[in-house]
């Protein structure tokens, strides 16, 4: 059983080893300990878990650069749906093409498991074929559907001939409490409650718009789902937050990610930490979307659990992960940072249904392991790694083996 020795060792389970070292046999990690002089020395590097981007939609990747940024969310996602109607001519090879060139980078700087929401699952082929893992969310839209149940099962139905895997996992999503019915809600629910596997996400809380929107019925995402032709003049507003509207009708449980919360009070944080949902911030596409910082350190202080995602290549420069942390750390300075590096291992990997193989350092677990160089003199590698590691100091522990 080979082993492998580096300056610094972080199982994130436990605090980083100096001068440790891991064995890997069957592609699988077998044991970790000290310093052992029989182990291949890998040098002055930091080895860790590869990085889970628990948040993105791989197929908007082919409008990188094409978005810009906006002072109102709202505003952003009328030019976003503006772009998306003008590129009729894009077609899927199109579209797959600059999936698979998001993911090469995703891989690049670190990323081993990627949660994904899409509408259409043209990124599967791509993920398939890819040294990455993924939760894709299929993602349902609908403020004013007439037969929830039916959306739901020709849902079912496209992800059955999407070719899923134990590597590529498909389950259904929500879109926002702004563009779900209460009815499709519940039969999305009802979806997942059918099998004990899955998981569900919902974008929540995302915007000052949205929390206007469910506390009082008006503002500029009423006026966008009239100009769609999507307003429900039925919907009863719940003059609630988005995340006590969707806890009160049942959806929100461990088993939904909820990807934002940059809107959310501290009763939606200690809802959300009492129901067991895994919070996923973005915090670089939520300045570029314009709906300001997450309250990263709040999320901590209630203890919610938090993991960490890019948003699309059209919210956000790149895919890097490492970039991500860089500006979690920013906006949370005093938030510690094994807390913040287990955001982006161990509990993303275990919010996207992948715990058991992703996320630490620990027997049994698969050896997807990053190298990380290190510049002379660093004491404290868990702050270091925090501070926009360049995708060019980042290679694979398959990479170092050959």
């Amino acid at each position: 059983m080979p082993r492998f020795r580096a300056d610094w060792i972080l199982p994130i389970v436990a605090r980083p080893i100096r001068r440790g070292w891991v064995a890997v046999e069957d592609g699988r990690i077998g044991e970790v300990g000290g310093d052992d002089s029989d182990a291949v020395d890998l040098g002055r590097v930091a080895l860790l878990p590869g990085l889970v981007n628990a948040h993105t939609h791989l197929e908007l990747s082919y409008l990188h650069g094409q978005v810009g940024r906006s002072d109102t969310f709202t505003d952003w996602v009328r030019d976003l749906l503006r772009l998306r109607r003008q590129s009729p001519g894009t077609s899927p090879a199109d579209i797959q093409a600059a999936v698979t060139r998001a993911v090469d980078e995703a891989r690049a700087s670190g990323t081993v498991l990627l949660g994904d929401v899409a509408n259409t699952l043209v990124a599967v082929p791509a993920l398939n074929a890819a040294r990455v893992s993924a939760r894709v969310f299929l993602e349902l839209i609908g403020f004013n559907v007439a037969d929830p149940e039916a959306r739901v099962r020709e849902a079912r139905q496209q992800i059955s001939g999407a070719q899923p895997s134990d590597r590529v996992r498909i389950s259904l999503g929500a879109h926002a409490p702004y563009s779900v019915s209460p009815g499709l809600f519940r039969e999305i629910r009802a979806d997942l409650d059918r099998a004990p596997g899955p998981v569900s996400c919902v974008h929540l809380a995302e915007s000052p718009e949205e929390v206007e929107l469910l506390g009082k019925g008006t503002g500029p995402l009423k006026a966008l789902l009239d100009d769609l032709g999507a307003w429900d003049p039925e919907w009863r507003v719940p003059e609630a937050s988005p995340v006590e509207y969707l806890d009160e009708i049942g959806f929100l449980d461990a088993r939904v990610i909820a990807v934002h919360g940059v809107q959310c009070t501290g009763e939606d944080l200690r809802r959300l930490q009492t129901l067991g949902v895994t919070v996923v911030s973005c915090p670089r596409s939520n300045l570029y979307v314009g709906v300001g910082s997450p309250p990263l350190e709040a999320f901590y202080a209630m203890d919610v659990e938090v993991a960490f995602g890019t948003d699309s290549l059209a919210s956000v420069e790149n895919l890097h992960m490492f970039s991500e942390l860089a500006e979690a750390r920013r906006i949370a300075p005093r938030v510690p940072a094994r807390r913040l590096l287990e955001s982006a291992t161990l509990t993303g990997a275990r919010a996207l249904g992948f715990g058991g193989d992703y996320g630490s350092i620990e027997p049994g677990k698969l050896a997807a392991l990053i190298v990380v160089r290190l510049p002379d003199g660093v004491t404290d590698v868990e702050e270091y790694l925090l501070g926009g590691v360049q995708p060019a100091d980042i290679s694979w522990l398959e990479a170092a083996r050959s």
